[in-house]
Formats: C-alpha cells, sequence, structure tokens
C-alpha cells in the first residue's frame, strides 16, 4: 500500500507526486489515459515529420514557476526554447504590435503608435520588475500566502499602493485607454487577457492582461524542445528516479472515505488502491464531488455551491503542418511564437460579447502558434508546425455566422468552424490555406474525450474572473486544496491559484498532505519533552 494515491497524471499530479516522493512517501498514480500528461502532451498524429502540441504549447508561467524551478527538471533532459520575438498582433491596415524579447525592441515598435507609449510600456515593466517577485511567489503559494503577500503589500504602499491596485482592479481596455495613446500597446494588453476567459471590460483584466505581457516581456513565452510532451517526460522521468509508480490506462472510479477519511481509491476495474496518508486529486472539482466521493460524505452547502461553479470558455482547436511558413501580410508577424488575429480592441470586445450572448462568433478572436518558429525540431526546415484555438460558449444558443453551428460538432459543424478559423487567418495572412498539407480538427467534444478536465474544452477548470479566485476557488470559502474529507487534497487547475501550466495546485496539495501529517509527529515529540 503506497502512502499517497495521485488521481491524474497531469503536470499537477506529477507535481504533487514528485514532492511526495522528495520527501520520502511511496507514491501511485493513476491516470485514466493511455499516456500521461493531462494538457501538456505532444505528437505526430498529424504528419510523421511534423511534431504538434495537443493542447497547451507555450509555458510563460512555468518558466516563471518557483515550483518547477526547483524540481530542477533540466537535469531530467528539458530544454526551452523561444521564438526570436513573444508574441505579434497584426492589424488589417499591415501595422503590426510586437511583444520582443528585449524590452527596449518592444517599446521601440511601440513609439511607433504613439510617441509616449515605449516610455509608458517601460513604466509598466518598471512596475513588473519591481513587484514582480514577490507576486508571482504570493499566488503559487497556499492562500493566503503571509510571507510572499506581506512582502508585496510593503512593494505596494512604497509604489503608490492604492493608485497601483485600481490599475490592477480596471477592465483591460480602460486599463490599455489610460496608459497607451496608441493602438499596440492597448493591443498587447488586451489579447493577453483573453488568453483567459476575461473580456477587456470585465474587472481585473487590465491585471491580468498586465501580468501575461509582463510575464512575456521578462520571460518569453518559451516551449520545450521537441514538443510539450518533453516537460511530462522530465516529470515522469524525475519521479520514476525517486522510486514512484506511475499507472496509465487506470481509470479511477471512486474515493474510498472511512468515517470522514480517505483511504484510497477504487478503479473501473474493480481494484482497490489503499492510501496509508493522503488521496490526491488532479480532477475537475466537480468530477472530484460529484463523481468520485459523492454528495453523502460534503457538507450541503458545498454540494449546492457547485451548482454555480462557473466553467471557462469552451475551446475549438486546428492544428496544421505547413509547407512553408505563414505568408504574413505584416513581416514582423513571421518572427513571432504566438500571433493573435483579430481587428483592434473592438473586435476583441466584440468577440467577448458574442460568447457573452451564447453565440459562436462570426470573425473568431484567433491565437495562433507557430512552433517551428519557436523550436526548428517541430518540422523539417522551411516549413511549419502551426496551430490555433479560439474560444466558444459553453452552451450555444446560436450561431453569429452563417453556418448553423449548434454544438453538436458532428463532421458538418467541425468543417464549417475550422474553415471559420483559417478564414480569419487568411485575413491577416492572403494564401495561408495554400500552404497546408495536413490538418486535425480538434472540437470542445474531442478535447474533453482526451483529457477530461478540459470540461467542453474549457482550458482553465472553470473561470479567471475574480469571483472564481482566491477564497472563492473553486468554491466560496474554500481557497485551499484541503477538502471536506480529511486526508483529500484537491490538486488541480480547479484549486487555487487557477490554470496554467506552474505546477502550484500539486505543489500545494502536497505540502498540505504533508503538513497535515509533520504536525502529530511534531505534537508527540513536544509532549515527550
Amino acid at each position: 500500500m503506497p502512502d499517497a494515491v495521485v488521481i491524474g497524471a497531469g503536470p499537477n499530479g506529477l507535481v504533487a507526486a514528485n514532492l511526495l516522493a522528495d520527501a520520502g512517501w511511496s507514491v501511485e498514480v493513476l491516470e485514466a489515459q493511455e499516456e500521461p500528461g493531462g494538457a501538456v502532451r505532444s505528437d505526430r498524429a498529424l504528419h510523421p515529420d511534423y511534431i504538434s502540441d495537443v493542447f497547451s504549447a507555450f509555458y510563460p508561467l512555468a518558466a516563471a514557476s518557483p515550483v518547477l524551478a526547483r524540481l530542477d527538471l533540466a537535469a531530467e533532459g528539458l530544454q526551452w526554447s523561444h521564438a526570436p520575438a513573444v508574441l505579434a498582433h497584426p492589424l488589417p491596415d499591415g501595422r503590426c504590435a510586437v511583444l520582443e524579447r528585449r524590452v527596449e525592441d518592444t517599446c521601440a515598435g511601440l513609439a511607433a503608435f504613439a510617441d509616449a507609449d515605449g516610455e509608458a510600456w517601460l513604466d509598466l515593466y518598471r512596475t513588473w520588475r519591481r513587484l514582480g517577485p514577490d507576486l508571482v511567489q504570493a499566488l503559487f503559494t497556499p492562500f493566503p500566502p503571509i510571507r510572499s503577500g506581506l512582502r508585496l503589500a510593503a512593494r505596494l504602499r512604497a509604489g503608490g499602493g492604492l493608485r497601483l491596485a485600481r490599475k490592477l482592479a480596471l477592465p483591460v481596455r480602460r486599463l490599455g485607454e489610460e496608459e497607451f495613446a496608441g493602438e499596440g500597446g492597448r493591443l498587447l494588453l488586451a489579447g493577453n487577457a483573453l488568453h483567459a476567459d476575461l473580456p477587456p471590460e470585465a474587472a481585473g483584466s487590465g491585471g491580468f492582461g498586465w501580468l501575461m505581457s509582463m510575464l512575456g516581456q521578462s520571460h518569453g513565452f518559451p516551449v520545450p524542445v521537441g514538443g510539450a510532451g518533453a516537460l511530462t517526460a522530465a516529470l515522469v522521468s524525475r519521479l520514476r528516479r525517486r522510486g514512484g509508480i506511475l499507472r496509465c490506462g487506470e481509470r479511477v472510479a471512486a474515493v474510498l472515505v472511512w468515517d470522514g477519511t480517505a483511504v484510497g481509491v477504487r478503479t473501473v476495474g474493480g481494484e482497490s488502491v489503499g492510501a496509508r496518508r493522503a488521496v490526491l486529486a488532479d480532477t475537475s472539482a466537480t468530477a472530484l464531488y460529484r463523481d468520485l466521493v459523492g454528495e453523502e460524505h460534503l457538507p450541503s452547502r458545498l454540494v449546492r455551491d457547485l451548482e454555480r461553479f462557473h466553467w471557462d470558455f469552451a475551446t475549438f482547436k486546428v492544428d496544421w503542418a505547413l509547407t512553408a511558413p505563414v505568408p504574413w501580410t505584416a513581416p514582423e508577424a513571421t518572427r513571432a511564437g504566438t500571433v493573435h488575429l483579430a481587428r483592434g480592441v473592438d473586435g476583441l470586445t466584440r468577440f467577448a460579447a458574442q460568447i457573452a450572448a451564447g453565440q459562436v462568433p462570426d470573425e473568431p478572436f484567433t491565437l495562433f502558434g507557430q512552433m517551428t518558429t519557436a523550436d526548428p525540431s517541430r518540422s523539417p526546415a522551411g516549413t511549419e508546425s502551426a496551430w490555433a484555438y479560439t474560444h466558444l460558449p459553453q452552451d450555444i444558443a446560436a450561431d453569429a455566422g452563417p453556418d448553423g453551428i449548434t454544438g453538436r460538432w458532428d463532421p458538418r459543424e467541425q468543417q464549417a468552424m475550422a474553415e471559420r478559423v483559417e478564414a480569419q487567418v487568411e485575413r491577416f495572412a492572403p494564401g495561408f490555406r495554400a500552404r497546408i498539407a495536413a490538418r486535425r480538427i480538434l472540437a470542445p467534444s474531442t478535447l474533453e474525450a482526451m483529457d477530461e478536465n478540459l470540461h467542453n474544452g474549457a482550458i482553465n477548470n472553470g473561470t479567471t474572473a475574480l469571483h472564481q479566485q482566491t477564497v472563492f476557488r473553486p468554491t466560496p470559502g474554500t481557497g485551499r486544496p484541503e477538502t471536506p474529507v480529511k486526508r483529500l487534497f484537491l490538486a488541480s487547475a480547479a484549486a487555487h491559484p487557477g490554470g496554467g501550466v506552474h505546477g502550484a495546485p500539486g505543489a500545494n496539495a502536497a505540502r498540505a498532505a504533508l503538513r497535515l501529517h509533520r504536525l502529530p509527529a511534531v505534537l508527540h515529540h513536544a509532549q515527550r519533552v
């Protein structure tokens, strides 16, 4: 019997398992899919000469994460690669806002939109350099982040605290209007906010857009050399070298609860796997509580709160093997790993408003990845391994476009939506379709079938909006990995601090489990003394 059972071999589950193994615990990880990684996987299924990242692809939060840094995954062979430029947002008139690797170059490019905008970006970056380390530490530790929070509060007071707090609480549209005279800086902030499900008019979207933009400026948007799966392979290798066990193709059907305490799990095959000390779940909150634990073991208030759990947007993704680089109208976009495609901030607002109304957007805001540009090992020289994704409503009420998409995602609807995404790319890169050698469509239902945590294609395990963060994540009054069931811990992005590949939810759960078993030993020692 292992000391701990971890349900799910996504990045958070693997981080949790590694930390427990580091503490000397025996650990067994059970993964429903036939391979580990969750939403951090790559393959050659599209074309044998092209490596495609199946889900996530760029990892600024991983680059900044103190959790992953302490695991020293370079010792397991993990290497990172960067595109010449971090991010580009071309406009229909040929101009292009570019987040460059060097802040001086970003500022020079934004000054072409308005003379003062280069200095405005530099001012935002100076704020990041002053606050960023403590802010990241506060984000990636259990809530409340006492030590890092106190340091951050002191720095905020020294730096005009209330005014800065107001700035970060602003909608990203308003923040862009206050900080920049031209469109370039506004586009970089607003596009980065919509990496999550935060519309330009949402409170707090300014802070998130600033966070992602500054992470890109300071750490870039790096990719693992050889594909996203290399990050998973490094985590698995490290775990196995420390004696951890990983079993794939083992779906957990239930958490075994005895007298209010988690004592193990049962698989769909009927096998019971006991856990001496803890069960950690890298699953969605709804799957853990409703499906694996059962409402009979939960407080009625939590059961009611789950009815109000708010998923983030659905996601539709297309992968391509391209015979040549993308023919962008704006040449600056050829150097960027990530390209945002929308007709300005107004286009982003229109896109988000259609989703809010339950409509499939007719001109979808498209996040485009140029993976060979970021990592030349992804496809033959002179070609491009590329993908794009866009967001959709969780519940589709209507189609703002002409195709009558309903969310059934039969072959006709998948084809229609893929062509809509390609039409958006063609607006900024005429001739793009002529360079497609192969295409793979990943509809919301497909994404969920490949990773059950991606509920209908929701990539963040719940909304990033303020009403479901910190003490409200996943439900009001939680905010920590502990659950109402003793020795059961939520170790997924459904827990604080939420989505992104950084390992913090898994690390927080592992530390909570270790702390639980360390305290009785400390008390026993104190009694003997």
